[in-house]
């Protein structure tokens, strides 16, 4: 595919910016923010960068090749999208918008349970050429429609999400009376009328809805009943004897997403998942905890070899893409610079951000004398840290 960009948003902080002047402020924070003090919001972007690589100018460099091999299947780039909840709210039709960009492209698309197109939908938007991440579900009976849905649409690769064992205390959501759909505050209707071209989008689409488990929740039910069904059928913790059932009925690749420690990859390869996706969910869940490129090292060295090591959170842009590989990543996951451009181009939004990552990913391996997306380590600088 022909890469091709608008030259007047060439970063993904452009694209930010945007956003945030065109979808009402609800809206913004809930994808901008972070929980508590956003402290661990603040370093998976801030540590990540610190992250440091060497060029080496003088030896032999034909090209540079950002194509890769995952799960048996050649991507264009070694970056995907990551599983984003609540996505309509965010930009009317964003989930569509985001994987027809990604098959496109040729990346890979990852779509929440909590999303709000349903996993039918992004089958026949994709051909099945997308990801399932599955929130597990109190009841085994729903866990297994899920998977059963997931298989029928499709889906290649099915991604178990572990570190929701509870819900983000994020203080901008509880202020804004964050719901599905957004609670009608005269503060929250002031933001909308201020935001036209998100509201006519909204009037086009309808109501964002968590359109994957419709079937599970009776009908009209108002935003307390709605937020009440959500904790009563979701919360709980994702453990060992949850996953053993996952990996004996998914014939598919599976993998566990949310990993921070190397007790918890190490389960993950006992058990006999194919990957591992590091993070801590944008920093949105535990604002005590490390930076997902600070648990990285350690864990991809651990762990070399034996399954698949991917990581999210903290990653915006190519050159951050490029630290990641570097630190011992196979492939990374981005979530809010995909949004950030839907949010403030629409349609156009995906492409523009998905060419940017490709053209500034490639550059840095230009730079570095990096030939493929396999040899990111031998550039990175090893600082002695006292």
């Amino acid at each position: 595919m022909n890469i091709e960009y608008n030259p007047k948003y060439p970063s993904i902080e452009d694209l930010r910016e945007v956003a945030c002047r065109r979808i009402p402020r609800f809206a913004f924070e809930y994808l901008d923010g972070g929980c508590n003090e956003e402290v661990n919001l603040r370093k998976n972007t801030t540590e990540i960068r610190e992250v440091e690589l060497v060029p080496y100018y003088l030896s032999p460099h034909q090209s540079s090749d950002t194509s890769c091999e995952l799960f048996g299947k050649k991507y264009d780039a070694p970056f995907g999208v990551a599983p984003i909840g609540l996505q309509g709210l965010i930009w009317p039709n964003s989930p569509e918008i985001l994987a027809k960009a990604a098959v496109a492209h040729n990346i890979p698309f990852t779509l929440s349970t909590v999303s709000t197109a349903s996993i039918e939908q992004i089958g026949k938007v994709t051909g099945g050429k997308f990801w399932f991440q599955l929130y597990h579900p109190r009841e085994n009976r729903l866990r297994d429609d899920l998977l059963d849905r997931a298989e029928g649409a499709g889906s290649e690769v099915l991604v178990a999400l572990c570190d929701v064992p509870s819900f983000g205390f994020r203080y901008k959501d509880i202020r804004n009376g964050l719901a599905m759909p957004p609670s009608m505050s005269l503060r929250n209707i002031l933001q909308i009328i201020g935001c036209p071209n998100w509201a006519v989008n909204t009037l086009k689409y309808g109501k964002p809805r968590f359109e994957t488990l419709i079937p599970y929740f009776p009908k009209n039910l108002n935003i307390k009943q709605l937020g009440k069904a959500m904790n009563e059928t979701f919360a709980g913790r994702l453990n060992e004897e949850k996953l053993k059932p996952i990996r004996d009925r998914w014939k598919g690749k599976l993998v566990l997403k949310g990993v921070a420690s190397i007790e918890d990859a190490e389960m993950a390869i006992r058990l006999g998942l194919d990957g591992l996706i590091l993070s801590n969910h944008g920093g949105r869940q535990l604002d005590a905890g490390q930076s997902s490129i600070r648990t990285l090292p350690a864990i991809a060295q651990h762990c070399k070899g034996r399954i698949k090591v991917m990581m999210d959170s903290g990653i915006r842009t190519g050159p951050d893409i490029a630290r990641t590989l570097a630190s011992g990543a196979e492939f990374a996951f981005l979530g809010r610079s995909f949004m950030y451009g839907v949010a403030a181009l629409g349609e156009d939004g995906a492409n523009q951000v998905i060419s940017l990552l490709k053209i500034q990913l490639k550059q840095v391996m230009e730079q570095v004398c990096c030939e493929r997306v396999a040899d990111f380590p031998k550039h990175l600088v090893k600082l002695n840290k006292s």
